[in-house]
């Protein structure tokens, strides 16, 4: 009895420590030094104490839009970017990022507070009651759930390496609201911490793959390259750079390589992409998949010529998902680019010069082409002469970093803006989701202190727009721009049943987006032309400040569904 008198003693003497801090300590012990989310019980003192602790923790209007921020800060930094959002429809909000993050291969990992798991498997009817480790787990790259204050260490150190290693993705990590609460003793919870090592371990390809690969390449009379999102992520930058330049082949950026290797760069063929993949005879994919943005990699969109395809990617499982891909380099993409250029050795024979000059004849008769278009001046503006406005200001500023979203205004900025380094444009990716464009911007204002351009769709902005309050409180160096025509896809749309609603894709005639920022402290701007969008935007880029600016586009511009209207049935029967 003495004995355990004495224990109890010691016991209260000693330091203690709870749920709370282990988490904050688990996230700082492994640098995660940002959390992006929307307070609420059972996590309102998690966000404060994170706050008190060093942590920056940016509260934001909605959680889908703080799940897209911490998606984008996976992309730019290559560690897990954290939401932190309350249980069931917090969780539920939370969890279309989440999806969104593993279809992209973005680290991210969405923590939510939940239910007792006593009262939710009893399904007794607890506050926002739900399983949601099981809703998850399809959605998701891994899925974890942690009981006990000792286990937070080894929890976020799992849901660490599932984000980041082999192909990252979306981790789900479900937090009781008692975990929280829990009390150990500071020396047990020390010893619980897990400061994660090596996260991402380099993949090395096998020198057999490699020299299939080069032989593949070097047999081609019209060989390409296409480099995808993958491939930005990798920041591998002068490998693929270099192995580009020895190959002398031309090249293909998907929209968010871009500026991988610049716009401007002798082999670029974004400007006679049409022609390079319907010609070429051998494709080599680095970090990137033929899903629908590459039409599969058949059909007329690749012409009748028969293909050899090279798919560089870390997932074995990618190869051969939609055509057969004759020579597979399994790896990280740093350590494949490495291992290519060291089997091309000194002396490497470039592509060949008749199709380089092909391909570069094409690409210069589609510049000159669209030149004049970008140089109207109209009122009200159309796409390509406000596109024009904001090509010449990211030319002039190549470290801004664009951030874009939309139907027309998506589609045709891909084209319209050329990029000049990497990772500085963001936009839909692999889903096309709309919404992620003010999120985004969010998240690269923060994590790199660069101004942002983000130009939105009329229709884009109204799942996000809240947002401009975010912007407008933390004073982010975020200029948004709304491509203004009244409506989705055009806003001339007529109810052709004649009653006296309006069309399904109109929105009110007018509105002036600009004023939501002027609401919040912010600066608005409506402009009406290409020349007064210039000038607002640059003196928006100048200073800084939180800027909204209403382009207004003529309602007649554009073009239903942009350039996936394949993708959109049409009714035989419809009235016209």
């Amino acid at each position: 009895m003495a004995e355990a008198a004495v224990k109890e003693t010691e016991d209260e003497t000693q330091e203690l420590t709870d749920g709370f801090s282990l988490v904050i300590d688990s996230m700082k012990l492994n640098g995660i030094d940002t959390i992006y989310g929307v307070p609420g019980i059972p996590i309102t003192d998690l966000g404060r104490l994170a706050q008190a602790a060093g942590i920056r923790v940016l509260s934001f209007r909605h959680e889908q839009n703080a799940g897209y921020a911490a998606a984008i800060a996976g992309f730019l930094t290559k560690k897990p970017g954290v939401c932190l959002t309350v249980s069931a429809p917090g969780f539920l909000n939370g969890l279309t990022a989440l999806a969104h993050a593993t279809t992209n291969c973005f680290p991210m990992i969405l923590i939510s507070g939940s239910s007792e798991r006593e009262i939710v498997d009893l399904q007794q009817g607890d506050y926002e009651e739900m399983d949601q480790l099981a809703i998850a787990k399809p959605l998701c790259k891994a899925a974890y759930r942690v009981l006990h204050a000792q286990d937070i260490g080894i929890g976020f150190a799992r849901a660490i390496r599932a984000a980041v290693s082999g192909r990252p993705g979306g981790v789900y990590l479900d937090l009781p609201a008692k975990l929280f609460a829990q009390v150990v003793t500071a020396d047990t919870g020390a010893k619980s911490l897990v400061k994660v090592i090596d996260a991402a371990p380099a993949q090395l390809p096998s020198p057999a793959a490699v020299k299939r690969a080069l032989d593949v390449l070097k047999a081609a009379k019209r060989p390409l390259i296409i480099l995808g999102k993958g491939a930005a992520y990798a920041q591998a930058d002068e490998a693929i750079k270099a192995l580009v330049e020895k190959s002398g082949v031309p090249f293909l950026p998907m929209s968010m390589a871009k500026g991988l290797l610049s716009d401007m760069h002798p082999q670029c063929a974004g400007a006679a992409r049409s022609t390079v993949l319907k010609d070429s005879d051998v494709v080599m994919l680095i970090g990137a998949r033929l899903n629908w943005l590459l039409s599969h990699g058949k059909g007329r969109t690749w012409g009748d010529a028969p293909k050899k395809f090279i798919q560089v990617d870390i997932e074995p499982r990618e190869m051969d998902s939609n055509v057969e891909i004759a020579a597979p380099v399994v790896g990280d993409i740093g350590s494949c680019v490495a291992a290519l250029l060291e089997g091309m050795g000194g002396n490497w024979q470039p592509a060949p010069t008749d199709w380089t000059g092909t391909v570069k004849a094409k690409r210069d008769e589609n510049v000159a082409k669209m030149a004049p278009r970008f140089m109207n001046n109209k009122s009200p503006m159309d796409y390509h002469g406000a596109l024009g406005a904001l090509r010449t200001i990211i030319k002039e500023r190549p470290d801004t970093i664009l951030v874009n979203e939309g139907a027309n205004t998506l589609d045709l900025a891909r084209g319209a803006i050329d990029m000049y380094k990497p990772r500085k444009r963001l936009d839909v990716g692999t889903w096309g989701v709309m919404g992620v464009g003010l999120g985004s911007a969010i998240a690269a204002a923060v994590e790199t202190d660069h101004a942002v351009l983000a130009v939105e769709g009329d229709s884009a902005f109204g799942f996000c727009g809240m947002e401009i309050e975010t912007i407008c409180r933390y004073k982010l160096p975020v200029c948004v721009v709304v491509f203004n025509n009244d409506g989705i896809y055009r806003g001339d749309g007529v109810n052709t049943g004649g009653g006296s609603d309006p069309a399904t894709t109109a929105f009110v005639k007018g509105a002036r987006y600009d004023m939501m920022a002027e609401a919040f402290g912010g600066v608005g701007v409506n402009v009406t032309t290409p020349d007064e969008l210039r000038r607002a935007v640059n003196e928006a880029l100048d200073s800084r400040k939180p800027t909204l600016i209403n382009a207004v586009i003529d309602p007649a511009a554009g073009a239903e569904s942009g350039r996936i209207g394949n993708l959109n049935p049409q009714s035989k029967l419809r009235k016209k």
